[in-house]
């Protein structure tokens, strides 16, 4: 009876509450019991998706740790661990691998209400064309390995060649899987998933690692080999520990064929690394997709697209650039693989970068102080896409910069007033600054919202004052001074900012052609920090093999991401 009673005064207060205007800020939400058990819910999947993130991670990390060690084991211990041993367990991994990608395409994709979202600013149509491209020079690469290996039978093993035979099969089925899936946000099996992303991650990143340590024994051969003719020249060579007589078991015969397999090898071997680089990132966004939903305003309504309009300079500029460094590219590759690289390619190489690195920088600089001015507002959304960019380009710019500091260290110790010397020195100086402003304009950029289209702006503010004419009601004489303040303020601020964001667009795409040219002449085997062997003779044969060859892939990685970035600050200008 008190239930009953109490709950009479409450329909009478609701009837007199329907006629009253309802004061929302005194409604207490928290109180319903719908709303405590949403958010309890809400609450047990960020704690889910924090458990199954942690898991995957270590996972991954455990996968990664074990392959190090095998590589390492591999580089200090050859008897106890061997090449062979490292190819089974990497094997071993694609085919884990690859089933997990098998299972993703033919099972969890397909389920009803799998795929419900995809993320607008993942999978961006560069990096899946960069994934293409590396993707077909790695499986090139792996059909050289094999002829190279079938030709070398009598003194290789059988693993040799199953083991890029596989390497084939995974990287065709992980390009598809990048190419159609790279946007998708999974709302099915998410622990599996995460798990299943995890490990393709560890096994690319194991492959990186041995691309590297097999570049850098690569190179030594390389070295040894040079040091040989240069003893039957009756030159003397230069000392270093290494001895590597028991390459010459095993050498390539006198066959077209032979030499074909063999130079294709080492041309297209730097676009391995990239590959595995490339698809490590791509993975990472796909893994914290994972579960996510998006809701409508993360959506973009209009996509962006590269036009070439109004921008005259940057092009100009960018491609007597290119220009230039393909020609200093080209002297330098005939000048330097001969036995006795003169001293004046070496200062070719660096003066060509002196006069580069500061015109960048500047470029970079003065984009930096136009974002300052520009004002427009930092888009705060969550988008894991473009925290994954600023990640890596922080990380790998890490690669070039670390490598430049120990160069500074070891030009200045030795002498610095020697012309190539001081002209390595003041490349090692510039590299830096050049790596350090260009990320400031590029996070910086990446962090604006897109700016409006000169024709769309008007339309936008018309739009958003007739949004607030419905929230706010107003009348429709003050909605009609409403946009004509818009329009005169449209005038008035686009006539200033026209020309910033036209000298934005030069900039960036000034910045995006020199990039290219800087990262085409490392990749395809301009090594001079190697090459001219001041840093090698200070640091000593090893030690600078590891420094160069963990330090020139990031740097190259930097160049290729920094196109990325550089062509959505473009397009966003």
């Amino acid at each position: 009876m008190s239930d009953k009673k109490a709950s009479r005064p409450c329909h009478h207060c609701s009837s007199k509450s329907a006629s009253a205007p309802t004061d929302t800020s005194k409604i207490h939400y928290e109180k319903l019991w719908l709303y405590r058990h949403c958010s309890s819910v809400q609450l047990r999947d960020r704690q889910a998706q924090k458990a199954g993130r942690l898991f995957s991670g270590l996972l991954a990390m455990n996968v990664v740790f074990l392959g190090s060690a095998f590589i390492s084991s591999m580089i200090f211990n050859k008897v106890a661990i061997t090449l062979a041993d490292v190819w089974i367990l990497l094997s071993i991994l694609k085919v884990l691998s690859l089933f997990w990608i098998i299972y993703y395409l033919l099972g969890t994709s397909r389920q009803p209400h799998a795929v419900l979202y995809r993320d607008s600013h993942a999978g961006a149509i560069w990096i899946r064309g960069s994934v293409l491209l590396f993707g077909s020079c790695s499986i090139f690469l792996n059909v050289f390995q094999i002829g190279y290996s079938t030709i070398l039978i009598h003194c290789k093993s059988r693993v040799e060649i199953v083991f890029p035979s596989i390497g084939i099969i995974f990287i065709c089925t992980q390009a598809y899987f990048l190419w159609h899936h790279s946007k998708d946000c999974i709302q099915v099996q998410h622990n599996f998933t995460r798990c299943g992303l995890m490990l393709t991650i560890a096994t690319n990143l194991t492959l990186w690692l041995l691309a590297v340590t097999n570049d850098t024994l690569h190179m030594e051969i390389e070295a040894e080999l040079r040091e040989v003719e240069q003893r039957f020249a009756g030159k003397a060579p230069s000392a270093h520990p290494h001895c590597c007589n028991e390459t010459a078991l095993c050498t390539c015969p006198n066959s077209t064929i032979c030499q074909i397999f063999q130079k294709g090898y080492i041309l297209l071997y730097p676009f391995n690394t990239e590959y595995c680089l490339v698809c490590c990132s791509v993975l990472y966004v796909m893994w914290k997709n994972v579960g996510r939903r998006i809701s409508d305003h993360h959506i973009p309504h209009t996509k962006p697209k590269f036009k070439l309009q109004g921008v005259v300079f940057g092009p100009l500029l960018g491609t007597s650039a290119v220009i230039i460094g393909a020609c200093v590219f080209m002297i330098y590759q005939i000048q330097a693989t001969s036995l006795v690289p003169s001293h004046q390619v070496f200062v070719i190489y660096y003066s060509y970068y002196i006069v580069l690195l500061p015109l960048m920088s500047v470029g970079a600089v003065i984009g930096t102080v136009i974002h300052a001015l520009e004002k427009r507002e930092l888009d705060t959304l969550k988008n894991p896409t473009r925290s994954l960019d600023v990640v890596l380009l922080m990380g790998a710019a890490l690669g070039q910069i670390g490598m430049s500091y120990f160069s500074i260290v070891a030009l200045v110790a030795t002498d610095p007033r020697d012309l190539l010397n001081s002209l390595a020195l003041s490349y090692s100086v510039l590299l830096i600054i050049q790596n350090i402003t260009q990320n400031v304009f590029v996070i910086d950029g990446l962090h604006r919202r897109r700016a409006t289209p000169p024709g769309k702006e008007e339309d936008t503010k018309e739009e958003q004052n007739r949004e607030a004419y419905i929230q706010r009601r107003v009348s429709m004489l003050e909605l009609g001074q409403e946009i004509r303040k818009a329009s005169l303020c449209y005038i008035q601020t686009y006539s200033h900012l026209s020309w910033k964001r036209r000298v934005l667009k030069e900039i960036s795409f000034f910045l995006v052609l020199c990039n290219i040219i800087l990262w085409v002449m490392p990749t395809f085997g301009a090594h001079p920090v190697f090459q001219n062997g001041m840093e090698r003779s200070f640091y000593g044969y090893s030690t600078w093999f590891v420094i160069v060859n963990f330090g020139l892939p990031l740097g190259v990685f930097y160049r290729m991401h920094s196109v990325g970035g550089l062509l959505e600050v473009y397009v966003t200008a």
